[in-house]
């Protein structure tokens, strides 16, 4: 046997034994040649660069998210997390039930029992996703980085400010308030966008009581101090108002006797009616029901501006412009996008759009690799009439210039899961098939159409285009459906499941995402609430309110939660709101 083959099979023999014995082997060999340590060198060095090669090759993707909310939160949950290199990068490091934030300022419930951690929540990801407690400051689009900052204010040593890389990036950081630039709204309104609003609101509440008590006011000084103006008449508003006005009746009507007959709730809105979105009889029985209970409801109302002691607003019916004295403003008229998603927009071409426009994939309009969610997105649809002589030509198999009802009938999934409009087209006209769209102009079916019936057809589809509401239900859904996708990458690449591309060849890789609306509620104090349910269904009454503390319970993102929220609710029948300042 050669000493060159000798040693050969001795490394193989050796190859799981550590450095240490294979140097020993070479040291004992080295006499036979120089030749034979330099062939054991060379054939570790490969060994090493194969490692290397191999390691590079299986190197995980990035996905960073931006935003703990509830579609960051909904997309983290679902996600496969071993298939990515998963980082997380949001100011708070809570993940907060926002639907309850207005039972949260009277005390109804408390503040942490609406919260989950986010570490809690990553930790039973078997530690494979990493946070970082920072606000993303400026996103670079070019090169995919982003620039992050810790921003709690103290005095521990270490750089605040970091930059990630991403591969993809999905942003999902909601919106903040929208004041209209309204003059003096900043520095004297409240908002209830966060948790921190929602404790500072209690605290002010009975700073209001406390101060309306003291020796020496007037009467009107003391009802000046307890009137409690909320602008806006969405759900956010109409629900505070509606809790305000249980604590006060319920619990501080006894705790300040002195002053019980000087409460006083208004309600602005600038629309014609209160909970607008809405069926209109919920709407109606909120504003019934507001009047019973003594809260006065302002519709037709602008306020253009608000200083420490006066909000000022105009009646879009006179023309009149008034001035009303308060003791505090809630403001909750909508949102608007943050200043980095605009930084961000401007960069992609997107500067002229007040919100960051996706596809149907949410994916966002002119940036590679970057998705955009919830509040801080639109989901931009495609118009049908931009594609109809695709679609024509796709469904016209045998070119005749003519499509027949068979032929039809082969795009007609594809269509309704591309345009959504078109099926929201066919309910509103009450039509069961999008077949019975093929009829000449005086209604009569007929077996075939050209370009010009058929785009006579679907024109009016577009009209149906709706943008989704900015609520807790759609950024859920939309983060379920995006960790669907990005768990299914690899298996769909070459195997797309999505509807027919009518412009070009083949198939979407994913279906587009579709909202689906599982109903609303609208809590109205005294045990009382409104519902509206899929199917047209309207609830109003005790019962819903029921309903309503059955699905909150079970929506809770974690059993901790759960428990507190609905020990928080027992403990509230017994022995009330607690009034502290706390």
């Amino acid at each position: 046997m050669t000493i060159l083959s000798f040693f050969t099979r001795a490394s193989r023999a050796f190859n799981g034994y550590p450095s240490s014995s294979k140097l020993l082997l070479l040291c004992t060999l080295s006499l036979s040649g120089g030749g034979v340590v330099a062939y054991s060198e060379a054939q570790v060095d490969a060994s090493k660069t194969s490692v290397q090669v191999n390691e590079k090759d299986c190197k995980k993707k990035r996905v960073v998210v931006l935003g703990t909310g509830w579609a960051g939160i909904s997309f983290l949950k679902d996600l496969d997390v071993s298939a990515y290199d998963v980082q997380v990068v949001s100011p708070r490091n809570y993940f907060a039930f926002t639907p309850l934030l207005p039972s949260v300022t009277c005390g109804t419930v408390e503040a942490r029992s609406i919260v989950e951690p986010v570490r809690n929540i990553i930790k039973k990801r078997n530690g494979e996703i990493q946070f970082w407690e920072a606000e993303c400051m400026k996103i670079d689009a070019a090169n995919k980085k982003l620039l992050c900052r810790y921003t709690v204010e103290n005095n521990l040593v270490g750089n605040d400010e970091f930059s990630l890389e991403y591969d993809y990036l999905v942003i999902a950081v909601g919106a903040q308030v929208n004041t209209f630039n309204t003059p003096g709204v900043l520095e004297n309104c409240h908002f209830l966008k966060e948790v921190e609003d929602a404790q500072k609101i209690r605290r002010t509440v009975i700073d209001c009581f406390e101060k309306a008590v003291l020796p020496g006011l007037s009467e009107e000084e003391r009802r000046i101090n307890l009137h409690f103006v909320i602008v806006g008449g969405g759900p956010t508003g109409v629900e505070f108002a509606a809790e305000l006005h249980d604590f006060f009746q319920e619990d501080l009507v006894n705790l300040y006797p002195s002053v019980k007959d000087m409460v006083k709730i208004t309600v602005i809105q600038s629309g014609d009616h209160i909970l607008n979105m809405f069926d209109e009889r919920i709407s109606s029985f909120a504003e019934q029901k507001f009047q019973r209970d003594g809260i006065e409801v302002q519709t037709g109302s602008r306020v253009i501006s608000v200083s420490d002691k006066e909000i000022t607003m105009k009646l879009k019916a006179k023309g009149e412009i008034c001035s009303v004295p308060h003791g505090l403003v809630v403001w909750s008229t909508g949102v608007e996008t943050r200043p980095f998603v605009k930084d961000f927009m401007g960069q992609i071409g997107q500067a002229n759009r007040r919100v960051l426009a996706t596809d149907e994939w949410l994916r966002v309009k002119g940036c590679e690799d970057v998705y955009a969610l919830g509040d801080c997105a639109t989901i931009n649809q495609r118009k049908v009439m931009e594609d109809i002589a695709a679609i024509f030509k796709a469904a016209d198999k045998d070119n005749s210039g003519f499509l027949t009802v068979e032929e039809f009938k082969d795009v007609i999934d594809d269509i309704l899961e591309r345009y959504p409009q078109v099926e929201h087209y066919l309910k509103s006209k009450h039509l069961r098939d999008v077949t019975d769209l093929m009829k000449d102009s005086e209604g009569n079916d007929i077996d075939e159409v050209d370009i010009e019936g058929f785009k006579l057809a679907l024109c009016q589809a577009d009209s149906q285009v709706k943008n989704l509401p900015a609520t807790a239900q759609v950024a859920a859904q939309q983060g379920a459906y995006l960790s669907k996708c990005f768990n299914r990458k690899s298996k769909w690449k070459d195997n797309p499941e999505g509807p027919r591309r009518f412009r070009g060849s083949g198939r979407h890789q994913f279906h587009p995402f579709q909202y689906k609306h599982l109903g609303q509620f609208a809590p109205l104090g005294g045990e009382q609430a409104a519902a509206e349910l899929p199917g047209d269904w309207v609830s109003v009454g005790r019962s819903t309110q029921w309903l309503w503390y059955s699905v909150y319970a079970s929506k809770q993102v974690s059993w901790r939660t759960r428990v507190l929220v609905v020990s928080d609710w027992t403990r509230r029948f017994i022995f009330g709101r607690d009034s502290s300042r706390i």
